[in-house]
């Protein structure tokens, strides 16, 4: 999966693990009741030796509690993303603004977040097909999610502007179908030979709503802790990463099961 960096909070996050994990150290050195060193039982100096020593001499205990403290943050992120995604539902799968693909009435919706220069995105995007073509009833939604530059962007607002003649399925399989990294003039000349009319697919790109709907999936994106492409939602799972057909049929069987 490509992922958006993002040194602010990886910091603030190692931060925090080092202050909770120097405490603990403290408390485990001086035993349960602890020992006050304002009331003169301790100084600083053996505070500080005593900790040291306790933590060279169990060093598992640091990592045994680094690994529950990232288990606990994961768990509390995937918590607040599906209470995200349940509110914000009818923006993920019903935005008029988002492309459908698939059977447009279908019982269960996927929506993938991608970039049409990820490498991820381009493996799965066979998979996809194949999971449409097995299952008359998927319903997928698109949700451009541009992340990787100046080329990504303008592919992303032509694909939305291709929406308006009709023919986005197609020029989004199409730039895939190139396998190569899609740039200006590839896109440009991908839309030519689909029969697009690329005058107005460029006066398209430039209309407010495309940025608009760009800037949506960003925010939905985030919201849903999704920071790299691809991401799916499906039912009620959130799924970052590129997965295989048989994962992906799993995840929209739960969905027909409302699991």
């Amino acid at each position: 999966m490509i992922h958006k960096s993002k040194p602010s909070g990886r910091a603030i996050g190692k931060m925090v693990r080092f202050l909770v994990l120097a405490g603990a150290a403290a408390w485990l050195a001086l035993g349960p009741h602890g020992q006050a060193i304002a009331a003169g039982e301790m100084s600083q100096d053996q505070f500080d030796k005593r900790v040291r020593d306790y933590i060279l001499a169990h060093p598992e205990v640091i990592m045994e509690a680094l690994q529950s403290l990232d288990a606990r943050q994961r768990e509390a992120e995937a918590k607040e993303a599906k209470a995200t995604l349940a509110a914000k539902a009818d923006d993920i799968f019903h935005d008029p603004a988002s492309p459908v693909g698939g059977n447009a009435k279908g019982d269960v919706t996927m929506a993938e977040f991608f970039d049409y220069n990820c490498p991820y995105c381009r493996q799965v995007a066979p998979v996809m097909a194949q999971a449409v073509a097995d299952d008359p009833q998927l319903r997928i939604v698109y949700k451009e999610f541009p992340i990787l530059g100046p080329d990504s962007v303008f592919a992303a607002k032509a694909a939305l502007a291709a929406e308006r003649q009709g023919k986005y399925v197609e020029f989004h399989k199409a730039l895939y179908d190139a396998k190569t990294r899609v740039t200006e003039a590839v896109v440009l000349r991908v839309a030519a030979e689909i029969g697009l009319d690329v005058p107005r697919l460029k006066t398209d790109m430039q209309l407010p709503d495309i940025q608009a709907a760009i800037d949506r999936n960003a925010q939905l994106a985030q919201a849903l802790k999704i920071s790299g492409t691809p991401g799916f939602v499906v039912g009620e799972q959130i799924v970052p990463g590129a997965t295989d057909l048989a994962t992906m049929k799993e995840l929209i069987k739960q969905a027909r099961a409302g699991k």
